[in-house]
């Protein structure tokens, strides 16, 4: 390209020193070669013709360089919007697998601390359940005793002789005792 730059330049000097040398050429040689005007003045336009020729042909060329780097120029801004399209594309698309990345972990945190809090529910449940069956075997167990107490102190026989009034009245004694004074308030007893 700077060859042709440099050719160009070479070319139009050469055209614009042309006229001069036309002129001082044309004296020389008219009086040397014993040319008629008439001649000299074909010489003269023809010399012309072909500057013009060669301002026209470098026009031209002018005109092919810079519909090329126009060319140039477009392509290079095209190129330069598909890869900043590209490069935005590939941007969303990284930030959607960043995105679905970080649900996917979320939703696994949240599933395990999900198992966890119903894991730690079922241990509750059972150490609950183990409490319970526990204190409902020690209040078997007391139960047991008392009731094996009271035989060994009174005798097989030792409620036999009650009448039923009072086993009622006793009964009803001990159910006021375990249920407290007013769970019975309404009996009127």
């Amino acid at each position: 390209m700077k060859l042709q730059h440099a050719s160009r330049i070479a070319i139009a000097t050469f055209i614009s020193l042309l006229p001069l040398c036309a002129h001082s050429a044309e004296a020389e040689s008219a009086s040397a070669a014993g040319m008629s005007p008439e001649e000299l003045a074909k010489a003269s336009e023809r010399i012309r013709q072909t500057g013009e020729q060669m301002r026209a042909d470098l026009k031209e060329a002018r005109a092919r360089l810079d519909a090329q780097k126009a060319q140039q120029a477009a392509e290079q801004k095209r190129e330069a919007e598909r890869i900043r399209q590209q490069a935005i594309k590939e941007a969303a698309e990284q930030a959607a697998i960043k995105e679905a990345k970080q649900r996917q972990a979320q939703e696994a945190a949240q599933a395990k601390a999900r198992l966890g809090a119903d894991q730690a529910e079922r241990e509750r449940q059972a150490a609950l359940a183990e409490q319970r069956a526990k204190e409902e075997q020690a209040a078997r167990e007391r139960a047991a005793k008392a009731l094996m107490e009271a035989r060994q102190s009174a005798g097989p026989k030792a409620f036999a002789d009650e009448s039923d009034k009072e086993r009622a009245a006793r009964a009803l004694m001990e159910a006021r005792k375990s249920a407290g004074p007013k769970a019975f308030a309404e009996d009127g007893l």
